[in-house]
């Protein structure tokens, strides 16, 4: 009977245990964004909020700092700014700006570097990765995920010696995806994959870890000429 204690007590705390990673698993998550989503409004507010007149501020009327507000703002104005911009006066004065800062060479290349990563993250349009695919990469025998931009097109298409359909795939590194290579691939040569294209994307960010599927599909396409070789 005695033996018998220790072994309840170490299930005991093992039990506790487990609850604890358990709840720390669901709990981490969910506090972090909390955190994340409340210093970045503590931060627009701490930029924006003096260049707001004491008069529009709701701490000079209720006597409390609402966290949030220089937020609301930041959105009226920026709206306002792309409602101007889109009019005839406002990209006329946007050419005239952008003609004054090519004229500065750093300034130049600073700005036109901005602008293009606001362009490319900003910008609304349709273009996005059509679907994941499987490409041969760095070698035959070893494969990566990539992702079908769009068809190969002009000199790109001319110069790569074959007539068959050739397509512009982006391979992301691991396990930041933001950076990868650009490659001019084949259709025959790469695996178009049944998974999401954001499933595929959190498989290249986790590095493996967070496979998109309970199992791995059953059957392979037989179309394809590898799995028809098999």
């Amino acid at each position: 009977m005695p033996k018998d204690e220790p072994q309840k007590r170490r299930s005991f705390f093992g039990g506790l245990r487990a609850n604890f990673l358990t709840g720390l698993v669901v709990i981490a998550p969910i506090g972090l964004t909390i955190w994340l989503i409340w210093a970045v409004i503590g931060w627009v507010d701490g930029f924006v909020l003096p260049f707001v007149p004491n008069r529009f501020k709701p701490e000079q009327y209720i006597g409390i700092n609402l966290r949030g507000v220089g937020v609301i703002f930041f959105l009226i104005f920026t709206v306002i700014v792309g409602w101007l911009a889109k009019g005839l006066i406002g990209r006329s004065l946007l050419r005239w700006g952008e003609g004054l800062v090519d004229r500065m060479p750093i300034v130049r290349s600073v700005y036109n570097g901005l602008k293009q990563i606001a362009e490319t993250v900003f910008a609304q349009s349709d273009s996005s990765f059509d679907k994941a695919v499987l490409v041969e990469y760095p070698r035959k025998g070893l494969w990566a995920i990539a992702f079908i931009s769009t068809d190969a097109k002009g000199e790109i298409d001319s110069r790569i010696p074959a007539s068959e359909e050739k397509l512009a795939v982006f391979m992301p590194t691991t396990p930041n995806p933001t950076s990868g290579f650009l490659l001019f691939v084949l259709r025959s040569d790469v695996i178009e994959l049944d998974m999401s294209v954001e499933d595929a994307a959190k498989l290249v960010i986790s590095a493996g870890l967070v496979y998109p599927h309970p199992k791995i599909p059953a059957q392979t396409d037989s179309s394809h000429p590898a799995a028809a070789a098999e």
